[in-house]
């Protein structure tokens, strides 16, 4: 029996805490402006000091709960996209796993930046379409603020703090769910997205470093190009996208892939105004706010995209069923 999986809850959780741009303009040169202009983000979400990744996974993951009449016991498999784990081991998979106590899981992180999510939920439908598993949550956390340099006003006004999470379930049926995708990385292309140490280094995680304009050019290309490898794996074409839900990076890369692929504005889903780059986490919580917020019908061709640090990319096409 082959099998297909399908998202059949979401949710997600932003730390109380919220810094503006004007709160930011208080501690390095910038306004509210000059950030806006460039990047389209209004404000981002800042984890208390007693919060870690895990935490903000956990309560991701308790409101989709709230959503479903499945409990942690009924989950085979947890991945956690991160590029801020709590520990260097064990995973933040595993920790969460014991705050959920889902006993009958496996668990395991994923790293591929912001195209974290993507290649988690990759995964998570290899191992469901194989028959291993039946629901696996796929959850992408981040507290990125622990390793911005305040300083740099590039990149420190780019990044927030959030969670989300959706639970994949197997279905027999073929024509539903994820129907195609695409996954790419190049090492080469280390440089233009990096953080300046780690733990083999010196025993930090290091601050973010990052070549904007190479990454504008590279994301504009990559993730356009992998939503067509995908479109055409699915023998579909951009007519048949019914809405976007990328990576929330910065406002002038998505209406450029937007506008490679020709689609209006109220087919993409935007939420980096108020959350900011959330690297892993920023898919599933735009998912789940287009979920809540009722911007996803049954039967609706959704494409998920992302491009992070390695440089990795990768596209998810999927026929929406939750």
């Amino acid at each position: 029996m082959k099998y297909n999986s399908k998202i059949t809850a979401t949710g997600s959780y932003l730390p109380s805490k919220i810094l503006t741009n004007f709160d930011l303009s208080k501690i390095v040169e910038t306004s509210d402006e000059w950030i806006t202009e460039r990047t389209g983000i209004k404000q981002r979400h800042i984890a208390d000091d007693s919060q870690l990744t895990s935490d903000l996974a956990f309560n991701a993951c308790q409101n989709l709960f709230k959503t479903t009449t499945l409990t942690p016991q009924d989950i085979d498999l947890i991945i956690v996209a991160t590029t801020t784990p709590d520990l260097t081991f064990p995973s933040s998979a595993c920790i969460l796993q014991g705050k959920l106590q889902a006993s009958k899981a496996f668990a395991f992180d994923i790293q591929a930046v912001c195209s974290g999510f993507i290649y988690a939920l990759s995964i998570a439908n290899s191992y469901i379409s194989s028959g291993m598993v039946k629901n696996a949550l796929v959850i992408g956390s981040e507290t990125l603020t622990r390793i911005i340099d305040w300083s740099d006003r590039n990149t420190c006004v780019l990044f927030g703090d959030g969670a989300g999470a959706v639970l994949l379930q197997a279905t027999e049926n073929q024509n539903e769910g994820i129907i195609s995708q695409s996954i790419s990385s190049n090492g080469d292309l280390v440089s233009i997205l990096k953080t300046n140490s780690g733990a083999s280094l010196n025993q930090r995680s290091g601050f973010i470093e990052m070549q904007g304009k190479e990454v504008f050019k590279h994301a504009v290309e990559k993730m356009s190009n992998s939503v067509f490898t995908a479109l055409s794996k699915a023998n579909l074409k951009e007519t048949d996208i019914d809405l976007l839900v990328p990576h929330q990076a910065n406002l002038r890369i998505l209406d450029a892939v937007a506008s490679k692929l020709k689609l209006p504005a109220n087919k993409v889903i935007t939420t980096l105004q108020n959350h900011a780059n959330t690297s892993a986490a920023s898919i599933p919580l735009a998912l789940d706010y287009a979920h809540q917020n009722h911007k996803i019908k049954a039967n609706d061709i959704v494409v998920l995209e992302a491009l992070g640090g390695g440089l990795t990319w990768g596209s998810i096409i999927l026929r929406w069923q939750s």
